[in-house]
């Protein structure tokens, strides 16, 4: 009887995933890679066929860390990100835990749920000119409300406000963000065993207790992704920034991505700078990243290996005591 001959289907995963691998080196490795290296270099300018590496390497990355400019996109950018990434997530979270209550029978949950993604689809140059609209001056509908409702005595002209201006495209950012990252979670919560709530519900848990000490430890692992994908587009936030105040009043909106955009297309044409930015925040959000992951470990986890090496260094020291006796 002949033996069967194991057939190897790994082949045909590498076949699969081919396209996706050159996609991704031409699209988005080889530019990653040509930004670093360019960043220490004289390129400047359209049309520019040579250039050449600098004498001192860091030169472009030391004159952006000392570019006002560029600190005060900074600044910008943790201050709305931070204004919009906080409500987000607590938005988000209480949404789910509305949603995936067991207790609460809530009707028409997928309207619902369509409702809070939609803004989420709508495109940014909608949404800019939506807001500009909103709050333009003297007449516009948040002025005319206000007045109405004896809020204010004359219109407000809300947009040469920095702090207006940067609360109100925190606000844009949150609209458009917090039902996305509702659904990411509200999936989470759904490939959680149910048994486990089942039990708590016999146990008598509350909803507080369930969310608290059942829902979020197992949303670890999802929570973690929202977290660190959020940060990231916080941080490379574009194109409301862009098209709503084009950075106004007073740089009060520039954000990073928009410094960066100046730098190497309107009229500058500092692509060597341009790079620089790039990887100063490529740099910070590998940073950031890291604090999330080493804030967000398992630390049960950890305890498990630490105490597995804990054993397998005392069997070895029994052996060695065994070995040296006879």
């Amino acid at each position: 009887m002949k033996q069967k001959r194991n057939v190897s289907y790994a082949k045909y995963g590498y076949i699969f995933s081919l396209p996706f691998i050159i996609v991704f080196a031409i699209f988005s490795l080889y530019p990653i890679i040509y930004t670093g290296v360019i960043g220490f270099t004289d390129y400047k300018g359209l049309g520019t066929t040579t250039w050449h590496f600098l004498d001192e390497p860091f030169k472009n990355f030391v004159t952006i860390l000392n570019n006002g400019s560029f600190r005060q996109a900074l600044k910008n950018t943790f201050i709305i990100w931070t204004l919009n990434f906080i409500p987000q997530i607590l938005m988000a979270l209480l949404l789910t835990a509305w949603f995936t209550s067991r207790r609460n029978k809530v009707r028409g949950k997928g309207f619902f749920k369509v409702l809070f993604y939609m803004p989420n689809i709508i495109t940014a140059a909608s949404i800019a000119i939506l807001f500009y609209a909103l709050f333009s001056y003297p007449v516009g509908p948040v002025n005319s409300l206000l007045m109405q409702f004896g809020i204010i005595d004359k219109p407000v002209y809300f947009l040469v406000s920095k702090a207006n201006a940067r609360a109100i495209v925190a606000f844009i950012q949150f609209w458009m963000w917090y039902g996305y990252t509702m659904l990411i979670l509200t999936s989470g919560v759904m490939g959680i065993n149910p048994e486990i709530y089942e039990a708590a519900e016999i146990d008598g848990t509350s909803g507080i207790q369930t969310f608290f000490y059942i829902t979020l430890p197992n949303l670890k692992t999802i929570l973690l992704y929202v977290l660190i994908t959020s940060m990231i587009g916080g941080l490379n936030m574009f194109d409301i920034p862009k098209l709503f105040m084009q950075g106004g009043p007073d740089n009060s909106t520039l954000t990073t991505s928009v410094f960066i955009y100046n730098q190497a297309f309107s009229g500058s044409y500092l692509y060597n700078r341009a790079a620089a930015a790039s990887m100063i925040m490529f740099v910070i959000i590998a940073i950031f990243s890291g604090i999330l992951f080493y804030v967000m470990r398992d630390k049960s986890e950890i305890e498990i290996k630490k105490e597995a090496k804990r054993a397998k260094k005392e069997r070895m020291r029994l052996l060695e005591e065994q070995e040296a006796a006879q």
